[in-house]
């Protein structure tokens, strides 16, 4: 790798990245505290986790200038097993998650990116953007007028300050502003030290306290499994969205890679699991980030904050984090969408909300994703079902079949349905296949009826234009030209 391109993956601007970093470094201690009492654990493992996460998936993932860390969707699978089997066990299946996402790394698993639809990608993004907004309200409403005027303040700052100055970014400038001001008048106000105590000490290695045996595995399996599939898919998604922001590609399978080792990591320094977090990816785009440094910089700044600076920290007023990620919120949704609902096609405008109600309904972004594909995969087969079609004309005593279109298990039975058996005095019958092609055992086994009957009834079938790829399938999986074909009992 020559210095020209490591300069543009790691820091095309140094002075933006760490200042990028820095505010992400503070958005994220809030965060990681919040999703530790979400998991039933002390608000270091959370911390400690967002440390681990950032520094490895900085130099080891996919896609520059993402930011992963502990995160909510994962911190609700943990749940049940913190409260019924203990912290030792939630390390095992950290460690174990991590593995998983090694083996989807090294499987390519991150290529199945490409069956996500646009439409599923923009009904995540609006339906994170609306959870992170929700997330803020515990904070906002009821807290009184400071509060809310703390907020509006914060808000100001951060789209007002981009028309005197884009040197520095005005969320960090909004944080550093509010706390001083804060600090100064004794405005008593909820503070980042109301969350949580931060720790003191530097992370230290240590293997988990659980007996390695078949019975810890059995526990702590369905958890790791659950844990990787929503670390990888949120990871995935995160990183697609950055992609588009950014204008750049991304490495879908060193990110699986990348977030696998960074588990590990983070299971072995007294870490909960992680992944990629599009609030803090948006504030670190928004903010100038593009390279690596940025990631960097936020997991080491993180760090140094919450053991040095600590007690500076603790006095950051919620309602400047608020203001924050109320702006990450707004700038996250796609309000494009909302106009090109009436524009696009309805199955689209369908899936993606569909895929939002999901999401909002569950607060489980895999579970929206998932419906959203499943959906996305059913409109495609219906949508390929119109426009197949078998048509037939008849010269003499042979009846040619013209099929066109796509034959799998959508249509496969419509396939069947276009052919007569009884038609009589047929000599012959002719498929001509040109139009066609063959994905599926369940296609090949369609045609094998088809040949099948008409030979039932004394008809030869001649079959014209299979392509080369249909031909290979047909003659692998294909019955109806093998020695001692014959039609199954009872047709």
């Amino acid at each position: 790798m020559n210095l020209v391109r490591l300069r543009r993956e790691w820091a095309p601007d140094v002075t933006r990245e760490i200042l990028a970093g820095t505010v992400v470094a503070l958005a994220l201690i809030p965060e990681a505290i919040a999703f530790s009492i979400i998991a039933g654990v002390d608000p270091k493992v959370g911390l400690y986790a967002s440390f681990c996460i950032a520094v490895v998936t900085a130099i080891a993932g996919g896609r520059p200038a993402m930011i992963s860390a502990a995160t909510g969707a994962m911190a609700l699978v943990m749940t049940t097993l913190v409260k019924d089997h203990g912290l030792g066990y939630l390390f095992a299946a950290t460690i174990l998650t991590g593995l998983i996402q090694l083996a989807a790394g090294a499987l390519r698993l991150g290529n199945l990116m490409r069956f996500v639809s646009r439409s599923v990608v923009t009904g995540f993004v609006n339906a994170l953007a609306i959870l992170i907004f929700m997330a803020q309200m515990p904070e906002l409403l009821g807290r009184g007028p400071i509060v809310y005027a703390m907020t509006a303040a914060g808000l100001a700052l951060i789209y007002g300050l981009p028309y005197l100055t884009k040197a520095v970014p005005s969320a960090l400038v909004t944080i550093v502003l509010l706390t001083a001001l804060s600090m100064s008048l004794g405005l008593g106000i909820r503070t980042v030290g109301d969350m949580g105590a931060l720790p003191s000490e530097l992370p230290s290695f240590a293997l988990p306290q659980v007996p390695l045996t078949l019975e810890t595995l059995r526990i702590i399996l369905p958890y790791a499994l659950t844990l990787s599939m929503v670390g990888l898919l949120e990871s995935l998604m995160t990183a697609a969205i950055v992609d588009e922001r950014t204008d750049t590609t991304s490495n879908k399978n060193r990110e699986c890679a990348g977030q696998g080792l960074a588990n590990v990591t983070a299971g072995l320094f007294g870490g909960m699991a992680g992944c990629a977090m599009i609030g803090q990816s948006v504030i670190n785009v928004s903010s100038g980030g593009r390279g690596r440094l940025s990631t960097l910089w936020a997991g080491a700044f993180l760090l140094f904050l919450i053991v040095v600076l600590g007690p500076y920290v603790a006095q950051i007023p919620m309602a400047a984090l608020v203001a924050v990620m109320i702006m990450v919120s707004i700038n996250t949704f796609q309000w494009r969408s909302i106009r090109t609902l009436l524009t696009h096609p309805t199955t689209s405008s369908i899936v993606m909300l569909g895929t939002v109600a999901v999401v909002v309904a569950t607060h489980d972004l895999a579970k929206g994703v998932l419906f959203g594909v499943v959906l996305s995969g059913l409109f495609f087969a219906h949508k390929v079902t119109r426009f197949f079609a078998v048509v037939s004309a008849r010269e003499g005593a042979v009846r040619t079949y013209r099929v066109t279109g796509q034959i799998f298990f959508a249509t496969a039975e419509a396939f069947h349905g276009g052919f007569d058996f009884r038609e009589d005095d047929l000599q012959r019958v002719v498929i001509d296949l040109t139009d066609a092609h063959f994905w599926d055992l369940t296609a090949v086994n369609a045609l094998d009826r088809v040949v099948l009957k008409f030979r039932h009834h004394d008809v030869p079938v001649e079959i014209v234009g299979l392509n080369a790829a249909s031909a290979t399938l047909v003659e692998r999986l294909g019955t109806h030209d093998k020695p001692g074909a014959a039609l199954a009992s009872g047709h």
